[in-house]
């Protein structure tokens, strides 16, 4: 999407030149210094009761005097904020769906500072709105879509605005990468299918890239990956790509995305109802893979390193069985007592692998557990952390991002569910805490650094009639490489 900022006062408007002019209205009155033709549109919308100042409140008026635009759409956001601002402005475009407008034009009146964050979750919304699913869906490329975007500013503001837009194009591009490979079906996406897409973001941005097959990763040692891959045809990847944008004797942040690309339970089979939506266990691997893109755009002055496990999680006569004792490449034994709890299995190699890096902090991210959508919903993702400062920095970046997170415990006790006669460690423990215990088993593997743990479960896609991937946590995981930028 071609977006852009243009500079214009408020009181001209109305002499702004698009299909649409989106106007989002901060607090309960007209400000005096609106553009007059503006103005009186929304006065007469409001005598008239067609439009009220509540929240989330939108209204599309055609062919309104004095404005350019044949299309003048008004949405409210109440209290005026970044969060109210945007869900304003999702309304506001829903009014335009379906309708052949490739040019909108955006103006923020009443709603406080125009700055870099405000601008930064326009574009985002724009570009959720105008995300379309199309590669298994050819129908859907007839679908009209935004494909031009300005964002009306006041001079003083242009700075700032320019700032935000750059971060807003730069996330939206890695949520929408994110989302693509959520949203293929698994036998489009497979592993060798995330590992060429690594490739490629290597090739077009100066990335090293790595992908290692089943006999590398059996010179690693890699027990607990290679189980859970035995029972799939498709071959395995672990996917390592480096972003180098600071001194090479700086340690790395790391980041890991559980790369499930279609989970059956194995021979812990799952129920088959809604079993379809499996292909989203991928979902950590696609947001590593989208915040890679995003920071290939931004070029922050860090060393990021994303490794990828990746697999698929299936029964046949080879698949790792329930009571099955496997070694981990940190030489710990792990008694697997529910296949379906793989995705695990597949990260603590990634995580032990992570060492030999020296890396500042690794934070892991994976649709790991049903039990943190029973905790937290879709609303915000678990976190975990192994200290205090971390679990700020990740909290801070989802406010930022409005990708929001909420910091789940890590008490010692919680590990006494893990305890087996016959390894060093059970996969799962009891239903109780289930979030918790899957982080507990990985906390085991990452006690050699700083050690975050993202469980997006409930936040990395939508079902029912909304069913498709969101591209959560990109923005997060962004916004938290950004703040560790020197």
């Amino acid at each position: 999407m071609d977006a852009r900022i243009q500079t214009i006062s408020i009181d001209k408007l109305s002499g702004a030149n698009a299909d649409a002019l989106v106007v989002v209205l901060g607090g309960e009155a007209v400000p005096a210094q609106l553009d007059p033709a503006v103005a009186q549109a929304i006065k007469g919308a409001l005598k008239l009761g067609d439009f009220d100042w509540k929240a989330g409140k939108a209204l599309m008026l055609v062919g309104a005097a004095g404005v350019k635009a044949p299309r003048l759409v008004l949405s409210a956001t109440g209290k005026p904020s970044v969060k109210a601002a945007r869900a304003a402005l999702a309304a506001a475009l829903a009014q335009l769906k379906g309708r052949n407008v490739g040019h909108v034009a955006v103006a923020f009146v009443g709603c406080g500072a125009v700055d870099e964050g405000l601008i930064e979750h326009a574009v985002l919304a724009v570009r959720e709105q105008g995300y379309q699913y199309r590669l298994t869906k050819p129908s859907a490329s007839n679908d009209p879509r935004i494909e031009r975007l300005s964002l009306l500013v006041d001079k003083v503001e242009a700075k700032a605005a320019r700032v935000g837009l750059e971060r807003g194009q730069a996330v939206g591009e890695g949520i929408e990468l994110a989302r693509e490979l959520a949203n293929r079906p698994a036998n489009h996406c497979t592993p060798t299918h995330l590992a060429d897409c690594v490739r490629d973001l290597g090739r077009k941005h100066g990335l090293k890239v790595e992908v290692l097959d089943k006999r590398a990763v059996e010179r690693l040692g890699m027990g607990s990956f290679l189980a859970v891959a035995q029972g799939g045809d498709e071959p395995l990847r672990f996917i390592v790509a480096r972003y180098d944008g600071a001194p090479r004797g700086q340690a790395p942040v790391v980041l890991v995305g559980k790369g499930i690309t279609f989970d059956t339970g194995g021979i812990s089979l799952k129920p088959g109802a809604e079993m379809d939506e499996m292909k989203f266990d991928m979902g950590g691997a696609a947001s590593v893979i989208g915040t890679l893109r995003a920071v290939v755009e931004l070029k922050p002055k860090l060393n990021l390193v994303v490794l990828i496990p990746a697999c698929e999680n299936m029964p046949s006569g080879r698949a790792v069985k329930p009571g099955d004792v496997v070694t981990s490449m940190s030489g710990q034994t792990i008694e697997i007592l529910n296949t379906d709890a793989e995705g695990r299995l597949i990260l603590c190699d990634a995580l032990t692998y992570a060492e030999r890096f020296k890396p500042s902090v690794v934070v892991d991210v994976a649709t790991l557990t049903g039990a943190c959508v029973i905790a937290l919903g879709g609303v915000r993702s678990g976190m975990y952390a192994s200290d205090d400062e971390l679990a700020s920095s990740l909290t801070r970046a989802g406010e930022e991002a409005l990708d929001l997170c909420w910091r789940m415990p890590l008490d010692d006790e919680y590990e006494e569910g893990l305890k087996t006669h016959f390894a060093d460690v059970a996969n799962v423990g009891s239903r109780a805490g289930g979030s918790i215990t899957a982080a507990m088993f990985l906390k085991r593997f990452a006690k050699a650094y700083r050690w975050g743990h993202l469980d997006i479960a409930g936040t990395a896609w939508k079902g029912g009639a909304a069913k498709g991937a969101t591209g959560r946590p990109v923005g997060l995981l962004t916004h938290f490489l950004l703040s560790q930028a020197r």
